[in-house]
């Protein structure tokens, strides 16, 4: 494939920011945020080019050990590529804007627009949340993708993990294992008790002070306490798909959840926290009321935060 087919530039941030704009942009600051924003907006223009043009820029985007977990199927970056190869010859794949991108130190959390269409099909709308660790590989290499985590588990999970050996396929049962038998420790340590597994930096009081809502937030949750609405906003706005809900019908979707289900929240993979948002990536652990039985799983969120009065609520949820 000539180069000319697809885009390698760190320098055309500024044109590609205007072809794909950030709706709640968050500040990026260190060089290598930048280079990650960067990556982030080139990989979406060469997307949009097809697979080929997107295979040529994985060579350059990922390194032979990058890893993907695409709907929560752990894959290398060989079957990462096969299973994006299958998708883009039964449909066809437009990004659109991306709606958040918050980078912080090596990591960034994204949520964009997407446009399906089906060969012979109607087109259908969504959005898709994303997390990526990377890393800097020198002058030669450049930024480039370890691992990345994109959407949470749906419908094509077990059509995913066909693309997996046996073994691989063993060590994702072990994992999902491991979520059901986690326990949280007995402490008031709320870092402690709910600890990320993938820590970036807390910029100022605000930063720390989000986190500490998060993380109560959390706790609250656990214990079925009443005060768990607490931290949202009067005017929350809360989006689960193609699902808007105020403040009262989020709160009435939890307790009628609460009469069939029993979700404990874990741990969180990872918390990204700039500017007024924050994006968590967190596991839980589901218990059937009527069967007992118990099942892993995972949510992405992002969040908006807003001073009210003096006291510091979310005021806008967005939930995969």
């Amino acid at each position: 494939m000539e180069e000319k087919s697809f885009l390698n530039s760190y320098d055309n941030t500024e044109e590609l920011l205007q072809q794909f704009p950030v709706e709640h942009p968050t500040p990026v600051t260190t060089e290598m945020e930048k280079r990650i924003q960067n990556r982030l907006l080139t990989g979406f223009a060469n997307w949009n080019r097809g697979f080929d043009a997107w295979k040529a820029w994985g060579d350059i985007l990922y390194t032979p050990e990058s890893l993907y977990n695409v709907h929560s199927v752990h894959l290398t970056l060989k079957e990462y590529q096969a299973a994006m190869y299958g998708t883009l010859r039964r449909a066809d794949i437009q990004m659109g804007a991306f709606h958040h991108m918050l980078v912080s130190d090596s990591w960034c959390a994204i949520r964009y627009a997407i446009t399906t269409t089906p060969r012979g099909g109607e087109a259908v709308h969504d959005t898709v949340m994303e997390f990526v660790h990377f890393g800097d590989f020198g002058k030669d290499l450049g930024t480039r993708v370890i691992e990345g985590w994109a959407g949470t588990r749906g419908k094509d999970y077990d059509m995913l993990t066909m693309l997996q050996t046996k073994e691989e396929k063993e060590a994702q049962a072990r994992a999902q294992r491991e979520i059901l038998s986690w326990k949280n420790p007995d402490t008031e340590d709320l870092e402690k008790k709910y600890p990320v597994l993938h820590p970036t930096k807390v910029v100022g009081a605000q930063g720390e002070a989000m986190r500490q809502l998060i993380l109560s937030s959390f706790d609250t949750w656990n214990t079925g306490s009443a005060s768990w609405g607490d931290a949202l906003s009067e005017n929350l706005a809360a989006h689960f798909d193609d699902q808007d809900e105020d403040k009262a019908s989020y709160l009435a979707g939890r307790k009628r959840e609460e009469e069939t289900v029993s979700t404990k929240r874990l741990y969180f993979d990872s918390m990204l926290l700039a500017g007024d948002m924050a994006a968590i990536h967190y596991r839980t652990a589901r218990t059937d009321l009527a069967t007992g039985e118990k099942t892993p799983g995972e949510r992405m969120q992002f969040l908006r935060f807003a001073d009210e009065n003096g006291t510091l609520k979310i005021q806008e949820i967005w939930t995969k």
